[in-house]
């Protein structure tokens, strides 16, 4: 049975915004609410269409009457940060994350209304280590568990919502653990990433990538408000790009740097608001991630539309290349020589400095809001 009253939370940001307006578009729904702290622009007010704007903060009790009062069957959860930057400080984010969904949660239990719910969670549970499998499955676990940030609240969210289940088995669940989005109007961490001139690469290191183009993460979203799948569901599109390739083929230029000084880097682009990249993350730029799709086709029912490369070559189109894509292997491969040799000579330095000789060993091939992860 299609929803009557939809709920979703986090509807001023672009992805959020997407979806109400898609909901709001289907006549077979009666109401679309959305919720979130921050009013929406002028634009995105008008892209919602008939969706009800309601400025609420989930870490508030009072979410709980506005589930109550509108009589809400179906609520997603889209409400969630991933950069400590755009939610005022990781003490804020994790309270957004983390406390919000409690809220969230606890007020859709006293809810005898609400009988499905769907949260946007993230592949970034998985993880990013050298150890981990060629592909994840939903079955398989963080073979390195994730630390802190954005990942850590995304288990902590899961865990929440697998206890939810259990104190309300009547109510159908759904999680989308999304591949990292990309698209000419989506503001994710990658698009980002991908945006700055010069893009610094961890020496040594070329990251398989997996990607999903926002269209097809707004349909999935959809399906999944919608139809009747209840389980978690890895969601991302077919294929991968190397990230020397997606750097490549964007026009930029890559500048491997050793891993050492990426730390200090990620804190620097922070603190500039440049991008907004934890330690976590800088971990995937180094190891990707890549996960299975075999549940998204045959039991979620829907096949992406965009491959990996098409998603990446459909935002290459609104991205000016710094340089011609012809002449970035070339500029980077002397950028990485250079660096390559800086580090052999650092390494041998340090050998006669300790007392000992040791071959240089050789350098690897360089194989405004709240944004949506």
């Amino acid at each position: 049975m299609p929803p009557a009253v939809v709920l979703v939370t986090g509807v001023s940001r672009w992805l959020g915004g997407a979806l109400a307006a898609e909901l709001a578009a289907d006549p077979s729904i009666e109401r679309v609410i959305g919720v979130d702290s921050v009013p929406p622009g002028p634009e995105a007010l008008r892209r919602l269409g008939r969706t009800e704007f309601v400025r609420a903060d989930i870490r508030n009790p009072l979410i709980g009457k506005v589930i109550a009062s509108a009589s809400v069957d179906t609520v997603v959860h889209m409400n969630i940060s991933s950069t400590p930057g755009g939610s005022g400080g990781r003490t804020s984010m994790k309270e957004l994350n983390v406390i919000g969904t409690m809220q969230l949660l606890a007020a859709c239990q006293r809810a005898p209304s609400v009988r499905r719910l769907v949260l946007k969670s993230t592949s970034a549970v998985y993880g990013a280590s050298p150890r981990d499998p060629a592909v994840f499955t939903e079955s398989m676990q963080a073979r390195r568990v994730p630390g802190g940030g954005f990942a850590k609240d995304s288990l902590d969210i899961e865990g929440y919502v697998r206890s939810f289940t259990r104190r309300r088995p009547e109510v159908d669940v759904a999680v989308l653990r999304f591949t990292n989005f990309i698209g000419p109007r989506i503001d994710s961490l990658l698009t980002g990433f991908l945006r700055m001139p010069v893009v610094p690469t961890a020496l040594g290191f070329d990251a398989r990538v997996q990607l999903l183009h926002e269209d097809d993460a707004v349909a999935v979203l959809v399906r999944a408000t919608t139809g009747d799948f209840a389980g978690t569901v890895n969601v991302g599109a077919p294929g991968t790009v190397l990230l020397s390739q997606a750097i490549r083929r964007l026009g930029r230029v890559a500048l491997p740097l050793p891993s050492a000084a990426m730390g200090p880097l990620g804190r620097l682009t922070r603190q500039a608001g440049i991008t907004d990249y934890s330690p976590e993350q800088m971990r995937f730029l180094n190891f990707g991630r890549v996960v299975d799709t075999r549940v998204l086709r045959e039991e979620f029912g829907y096949t992406p539309r965009f491959t990996t490369e098409q998603a990446l070559a459909d935002y290459a189109r609104t991205v000016a290349p710094v340089v011609r894509p012809e002449l970035v292997g070339g500029v980077a491969a002397a950028a990485e020589h250079v660096v390559g040799q800086v580090a052999t000579l650092l390494d041998d330095v340090g050998s006669l400095a300790g007392g000992r000789r040791r071959p240089g060993t050789p350098v690897a091939a360089g194989l405004r809001a709240v944004r949506d992860a």
